[in-house]
């Protein structure tokens, strides 16, 4: 119960009794998580009472989302309450047990899908699962309903991590999963995963699929049927609706796959165990990852395994719940502090699908720890083959490839572009710290990043730091850097805007630092990357997940990535976007 005066003048601001509609219960608890970073327990209750109120939003609202329900590269994302509620997300599976029903009619989804009739995907069924957000179990509940009245076998794995789905998917031989997360986004988001039956991030016409029967449901004023507010409830109702334990399923996959890429994680736990010179340090910052990361070290008791921010908060403590700079500062004070002259630092995010690492004096992002993890698997797993990554991610991986004769695939952005190469590459990454490998799912995994990391460290008895400078001195050295703008146009108006990029054309010389570059490549298969004559490079493109614009550099030097960013920026000024 709310009771000071300050609370109340603060409910207050953010509340129309009654009327869910005109309510921000988010901006509410938004504010009340910052005032109890800065204040204490006192707002413990208030929090509370903040977040029964936007339970029963998400429960009852039954309006249209507040933004128009599309799939971008990783899924359908929302704002909880107003966007994300039981209502839209059981309407968003009816609108794939709609594409399911059309395939009769409409056989042009059956590769994508992985399936040949509804008749089949019902029998094989759906994982479903969902992060730490706030109602997962309510949405999760809602989703099974739609599924299991629709005659889908559901194996519901309850509250897991996207790799650990993928997995499932695989194991179970199900037709596709859903995972109701929004990733590394703040609190205030919800989001939906659908992959089909490779495991994998769906197809651009499969996600176009959903989207477009999801519109027509809105259009048409579509209201689901109220499900139970509970999976047991469900369970109850439906037969067909069983869960299952979805991390023995991946442990399972991962030593079923062995021979395919050399990990082996009984032989690699065990090895970290019986060592009296090593610490790892895990950070899951509240998310999915904690019920699994004491599980993958078989659940010994031990000093040598530390982990962080486990405990079960909605709130992320008030940060933004992505691997970054700032969110590893935890992970190298403790490892710092550390005698062990072995450290290996890991920060997951909360549906555990992108991992960083650390240990203690060098940070590793996806940029660096994809290439090594190429050069583990080929020069000491003895693994022959390409590799795949992101035309946005670094370029030491392509140095590396040509040295070994292999090949490279560098698609656009996001995972789903990979398909091609499923099998094929070792590695296949992107810059934004997810990775997977051949022999594992084609979905980004963070727990498979950590046992790449573990082996790398086992191995080669070095520190990550230390082999990365190893690769560096064999291969030369690449410093990336990322940032990104919030911008208020979007849709066509942006791409319009952006296609004034093309005036910086191979050819063109342009002023980066104190320095006139010449651009010997443009690369434009995701927005517009471009490559000076001295190896560096630039890239910029639209998020298809937020109201940003996004930009990419690296350069061969320290000092210069920070010259490419301010030349990013200084062209999205030239064309009018900033």
């Amino acid at each position: 119960m709310v009771t000071s005066k300050n609370s109340v003048e603060l409910f207050g601001r953010f509340i129309v009794s009654g009327d869910h509609f005109r309510s921000d219960y988010i901006g509410l608890i938004k504010e009340i998580v910052a005032r109890k970073k800065n204040e204490g327990q006192v707002w413990h209750e208030p929090l509370a009472a903040a977040y029964q109120l936007l339970f029963k939003e998400i429960r009852d609202n039954h309006r249209a989302p507040a933004e128009v329900i599309s799939f971008g590269t990783s899924g359908w994302r929302g704002k909880l309450g107003k966007d994300i509620n039981a209502c839209s997300t059981a309407l968003v599976t009816s609108a794939i047990v709609q594409m399911y029903e059309n395939l009769q009619t409409d056989p042009s989804l059956k590769g994508p899908l992985g399936v040949e009739s509804l008749a089949e995907a019902q029998v094989r069924g759906c994982v479903l699962g969902f992060d730490n957000r706030f109602a997962g179990p309510l949405l999760a509940a809602s989703v099974a309903y739609v599924l299991a009245y629709k005659g889908f076998r559901v194996h519901y794995a309850g509250e897991s991590t996207t790799g650990v789905l993928s997995a499932a998917v695989l194991k179970h031989k199900a037709a596709f999963s859903i995972n109701l997360t929004p990733s590394h986004n703040p609190l205030e988001y919800g989001g939906y995963k659908f992959n089909a039956a490779d495991a994998g991030p769906a197809a651009s016409e499969v996600t176009e699929t959903i989207t477009a029967n999801a519109l027509k449901l809105v259009e048409q004023a579509y209201v689901p049927d109220k499900a139970p507010e509970t999976i047991e409830e469900v369970m109850r109702t439906f037969s067909h609706v069983q869960s299952f334990d979805s991390l023995a399923t991946w442990k399972y996959l991962v030593q079923e796959n062995q021979p395919v890429h050399g990990l082996d994680l009984d032989r690699a736990v065990a090895a970290f165990l019986n060592r009296d010179d090593m610490v790892v340090v895990i950070d899951c910052v509240h998310g999915a990852s904690r019920l699994h990361v004491r599980e993958l070290f078989d659940n010994t008791q031990t000093p040598a395994l530390i982990v962080l921010r486990d405990t079960a908060d909605v709130t992320f403590g008030g940060v933004a719940p992505e691997p970054s700079t700032a969110n590893m500062r935890n992970i190298v004070e403790t490892l710092q502090k550390s005698t062990a002259t072995m450290k290996l630092g890991a920060i997951i995010d909360p549906d555990g699908d992108r991992i960083r690492f650390t240990d203690g004096t060098s940070e590793i992002t996806m940029n660096h720890f994809g290439a090594m993890a190429y050069h583990f698997l080929h020069e000491y797993k003895g693994k022959a083959g390409m590799v795949a990554k992101t035309v946005a991610t670094s370029n030491l991986a392509n140095g590396i490839a040509a040295a070994f004769g292999e090949e490279l695939f560098e698609p656009s952005v996001g995972f789903k572009n990979f398909k091609p190469v499923i099998g094929r590459a070792l590695v296949f990454f992107e810059e934004s710290d997810g990775i997977s490998i051949i022999g594992h799912t084609p979905e980004k995994d963070a727990y498979i990043g950590l046992l790449l990391a573990l082996e790398m460290m086992l191995t080669t008895n070095m520190n990550l730091g230390d082999y990365l400078k190893s690769i560096e001195d064999a291969y030369g050295a690449y410093y990336p850097e990322r940032d990104g703008v919030a911008v208020s146009v979007k849709g066509e108006e942006l791409l319009r805007l952006l296609a004034k990029l093309a005036k910086y054309h191979e050819g063109s010389v342009i002023k980066v630092g104190d320095a006139a570059r010449r651009i010997s490549k443009v690369i434009t298969i995701d927005g517009q990357k471009m490559v000076f004559e001295d190896g560096s490079w630039l890239m910029i493109r639209p998020s298809g997940t937020e109201p940003k614009v996004r930009f990419y550099v690296e350069s061969r030097t320290p000092s210069g990535t920070n010259d490419l960013v301010s030349t990013a920026k200084n062209m999205l000024v030239e064309i009018g976007i900033l």
